[in-house]
């Protein structure tokens, strides 16, 4: 996969770029601010970004906001961003379009090596990945929301897992049930939302979508 890196910190971007390389990964280009991210995927156009929120010239969002203009330029162009921080408000419009292809991790969870390649390769493949931390804060945000309230607490995390990208087989081995038990909670929570008769759609995206909206 030919990925493209943005992060200020000279040393977390270099050995980025190794650990990459290392697991057979192209790196065309890895730069220190969002203006050249920007100018170097017009130029390369890459499979996927990893790309920090807070670069500078102010070190407030600038990733975040070069994450969605690629995403609006792009869409082809996998977005995987790192914080340390969740940016509640920039998170949810990152998210409020498709989510294929599109994740946000903690900076926590790349020294977890494998977790941040597993997240890498579930977003370029098309996937989402996003830190449980972060679809926590989010939840935090929206529970107020009906009818998000009429959940019962095996179908919020049932949709806390599915919201971080898991599939029902990956949710039922997280949560030690079997798969027809995931499916149940699944269908559960789709009635609850009023999505169990749309079509045209991914119920499963749209159910994280509302999960993770305003």
């Amino acid at each position: 996969m030919r990925v493209m890196l943005a992060e200020d910190s000279a040393l977390l971007r270099e050995g980025l770029v190794r650990l990459l390389k290392e697991e057979g990964h192209d790196v065309p280009a890895a730069v220190g601010d969002a203006d050249a991210l920007l100018r170097a995927v017009t130029a390369e156009r890459p499979d996927a970004v990893v790309v920090d929120v807070r670069m500078p010239p102010t070190h407030t969002d600038e990733g975040l906001r070069a994450a969605l203009e690629i995403r609006r330029r792009w869409p082809e162009v996998k977005v995987l961003v790192l914080s340390q921080y969740v940016e509640k408000k920039y998170a949810t419009e990152l998210m409020s379009g498709s989510i294929d292809g599109v994740g946000y991790l903690l900076k926590d969870r790349v020294a977890q090596v494998g977790d941040f390649l597993d997240a890498l390769d579930r977003v370029g493949a098309g996937g989402t990945a996003f830190d449980p931390e972060v679809v926590r804060q989010l939840l935090a945000r929206t529970s107020h929301t009906d009818p998000l309230t009429q959940l019962t607490a095996r179908e919020r995390q049932v949709l806390e897992l599915m919201a971080q990208g898991l599939t029902n087989a990956s949710i039922a081995q997280s949560l030690h049930v079997s798969q027809s038990a995931v499916e149940k909670h699944v269908n559960a929570l789709f009635d609850k939302l009023a999505l169990s008769h749309t079509t045209g759609y991914s119920r499963r995206v749209l159910a994280v979508l509302r999960y993770l909206g305003s």
